[in-house]
């Protein structure tokens, strides 16, 4: 009895074990990818938490409410650094060039991100702490909404499932703030203020879509070239038509002047690896990751300004990551029409490339069977 295997059936077992061991090793490597996102959005919230905790100190310590002037500090970074670098490129990365084809794009880009920043930071004069943590989550489902019809992007159930568990996470961190005693309202008009943090949210969502578009179609140097040239200029003007009283009174020593350093490096570090999270993830990705910041500020607040520790904080903690490690778990799909102009990039859209990889595999795997 003849015991051999027809030539055709062994080279389809042998490809069926061949992708069964890729599909092993892509595995391990799409785990290695969560970590490493997982990793970088905590690296995000770290540089937040450090903006954070500054401005605070600037405001309870030495009565100083600058907001526009630190954000025009890290622009000028910038515009040092990243502009300058486009002005030495040649081809269609040179400033002029960009600008020729482009300016009006990147002014529109600047005025959302300048503003963005500066309602979130003006909406606490008016309303509260809780409001403001909560209603800024409003920017998650408008980044959601933006990436579907401007970046294609597809979700799963498992996405809307993530987002959800990070929502209810933030709302254990709001449960727990007013436990802890440190719901103060500090303004009085609630409803101005909230209507600033959806506004700003908003904007913010705006600014990332843009940002993951940029990055993944052109180049993280001509966003932020762009961003610190337009940011320079709109953020310029403001801060002299509504903060020039405010700075004219600050009582300047080399503790308030490290305070601001501290503050534009924080930012200029948030601002240079936002970009190269979002290559590799997606601005739904790293703005999930980096609802961990307020927990890391409230952290060191313990030892900085007394705050009171509750344990519903380490429960908070907990839940984001693992709705943000969910999300990150199965990647997302892009369904960018064949006819669009829009030059197609693969990266779009998907979250973690080694899981989509492993994915695949495991889809021809099963055919050859």
């Amino acid at each position: 009895m003849d015991c051999s295997l027809p030539g055709s059936s062994v080279h389809g077992i042998f490809q069926a074990r061949v992708l069964e061991w890729g599909a092993i090793a892509f595995s391990a490597k799409g785990n290695r990818n969560i970590l490493k996102t997982i990793a970088l959005g905590q690296m995000l919230s770290l540089c937040i938490c450090g903006t954070a905790i500054t401005s605070q100190y600037l405001a309870e310590r030495y009565k100083v409410n600058t907001p526009m002037l630190q954000s025009f500090i890290n622009y000028c970074l910038l515009f040092l650094i990243y502009t300058v670098m486009l002005a030495f490129q040649s081809g269609s990365d040179n400033l002029l060039y960009i600008l020729k084809k482009k300016w009006w794009k990147y002014i529109l880009l600047g005025l959302a991100d300048v503003e963005a920043n500066y309602l979130i930071v003006r909406a606490y004069q008016y309303t509260t702490l809780t409001s403001v943590q909560l209603l800024d989550c409003f920017g998650i489902p408008v980044l959601m909404a933006l990436s579907w019809f401007i970046l294609y992007a597809r979700y799963r159930v498992i996405h809307f499932i993530a987002v959800a568990v990070c929502l209810l996470g933030v709302g254990t961190m709001v449960g727990a703030d007013i436990l802890a005693g440190r719901e103060e309202n500090t303004g009085n008009n609630v409803l101005i203020g909230d209507i600033l943090v959806l506004l700003g949210a908003s904007l913010y969502a705006v600014s990332n879509v843009c940002e993951e578009y940029i990055v993944k179609k052109l180049s993280r140097r001509e966003f932020l070239g762009m961003v610190g040239l337009f940011g320079t200029i709109i953020s310029g003007i403001q801060l002299l038509i509504v903060e020039y009283k405010d700075i004219a009174s600050i009582h300047w020593d080399w503790k308030i002047a490290l305070l601001f350093v501290a503050f534009a490096l924080c930012m200029f570090c948030l601002y240079s690896f936002m970009p190269l999270v979002m290559k590799v993830t997606s601005a739904t990705s790293v703005n999930l990751g980096i609802l961990t910041a307020d927990l890391y500020s409230l952290f060191f607040g313990l030892f900085l300004f007394g705050y009171k520790f509750s344990g519903l904080y380490i429960l908070s903690f907990t839940v984001i990551m693992i709705g943000f490690i969910l999300y990150c778990s199965t990647p997302t799909r892009t369904a960018e029409p064949a006819e669009s102009s829009v030059p197609p990039v693969t990266s779009i859209g998907i979250d973690n490339l080694g899981l989509k990889l492993e994915e695949n595999l495991q889809e021809t795997h099963s055919a050859v069977l």
